[in-house]
């Protein structure tokens, strides 16, 4: 589900490369805990003891305190820290509402009824519930049989239907079809002549049409993915290493990373995945640190696929705001995504239930030699030449 671009995201900030957070000394800052993701469960189910069965955690997050509060803290980081407080979008009855819980008061301190355009983030959950739904279809199982196709080797994702100016919508995806059967790169082989919306408030299929078949795209040639030999050469990083009395470069004050002149906290969120904040550098003139940038992270990755044909050409997607960033990030492997010398961080969200999802090794952070080459280009017109 969400965009066929599974990326795996990282961020540099001059020599160091990260992705995502660790956790320690309390920082206003800081993403929610697992246990905070629980006490925020208990919290707002226990405001909807009665509804609970039909409540859904849509996303739940840090409620980041006013900058002023974040400075003044920074300015004396023995004192206080602002209250931590937790922004909390649930479906209730069909609604979305949108709290705020004080996770020291131990109560919500805002409720408000979403009155807006639009629909929360999708969870993973109802997106599975959704394909799961349109893969008994009746219809549609009848459809791949006279195709002469194994319903085994079929694989299904999710596609928001878009919106065209209706005053009303319901809350409803389009279930898209793939055919495997000689290869794991599924989006090269798609089922179409197909159209199944699925309800997810009501989770039942609210539409099956059915046109003409095309072609199905052939899987010889098709089946490209991750090689299984390890190189003979080692590490394909070419990764600053310890010193040699085995200590790195950077190291971690709760989730504050401090790298040579540097200094900057980083974060997790469902949504927007990794964020980096408070990025600041030691001014050796002024004898002080100067803060660059005060919170970054990606707002939003959006893919209007502009096709006008029946089954492509509702899909524009918003992979932070409606399949979120962070739960759709996938842990990183040593040596592929990271090098040898790379500290790993786990990263949370809550699942539709509210309780904390784990995400392993989520981000990682660790030093490069500022020369290398990030990337390069040459173009076949002006051969020997790089760009």
């Amino acid at each position: 589900m969400a965009s066929p671009l599974k990326i795996t995201l990282f961020f540099c900030i001059f020599a160091i490369f990260l992705v995502s957070p660790i956790t320690s000394k309390t920082h206003p800052l800081d993403s929610l805990t697992p246990s905070e993701f629980l006490l925020v469960r208990a919290i707002v189910t226990q405001s909807y003891p009665t509804s609970h069965h039909n409540l859904t955690f849509q996303y739940v997050g840090l409620e980041e305190p006013e900058k002023p509060l974040v400075k003044s803290w920074l300015s004396k980081p023995s004192s206080k820290p602002p209250p931590r407080q937790a922004l909390v979008v649930i479906r209730l009855n069909h609604q979305t509402r949108e709290l705020i819980v004080d996770l020291s008061k131990r109560s919500i301190v805002s409720d408000r009824l979403y009155g807006g355009s639009g629909y929360p983030l999708l969870t993973i959950e109802e997106q599975e519930a959704a394909a799961n739904l349109a893969l008994k279809h009746e219809p549609f199982l009848e459809s791949i049989k006279r195709r002469g196709l194994n319903i085994s080797e079929v694989v299904c994702s999710t596609q928001t239907i878009g919106w065209y100016g209706e005053l009303k919508t319901k809350r409803e995806l389009k279930v898209t079809y793939y055919y495997l059967n000689g290869t794991i790169n599924m989006y090269l082989r798609p089922i179409q002549g197909i159209t199944i919306v699925a309800d997810i408030e009501e989770m039942k299929i609210s539409e099956y049409t059915e046109r003409d078949v095309p072609p199905l795209p052939k899987a010889a040639g098709t089946d490209y993915r991750a090689s299984t030999i390890t190189p003979p050469f080692g590490p394909r990083f070419n990764a600053a290493p310890p010193t040699s009395s085995g200590q790195r470069g950077f190291k971690f004050d709760g989730n504050v990373v401090s790298w040579a002149n540097w200094k900057f906290h980083l974060g997790f969120d469902a949504r927007v995945g990794p964020v980096i904040s408070l990025a600041s550098f030691y001014d050796a003139d002024k004898k002080k640190h100067r803060q660059v940038m005060y919170r970054s992270f990606i707002s939003e990755l959006f893919f209007p696929y502009q096709d006008p044909t029946e089954e492509w050409y509702h899909v524009t997607f918003f992979d932070c705001g409606e399949f979120g960033f962070g739960i759709y990030a996938v842990s990183l492997e040593p040596l592929n995504d990271c090098p040898a010398n790379a500290v790993f961080v786990d990263g949370y969200y809550a699942g539709q239930d509210g309780k904390p999802v784990r995400v392993p090794d989520v981000m990682c952070v660790f030093e490069r030699h500022s020369g290398d080459v990030m990337w390069r280009h040459s173009e076949a017109e002006i051969p020997n030449q790089k760009v």
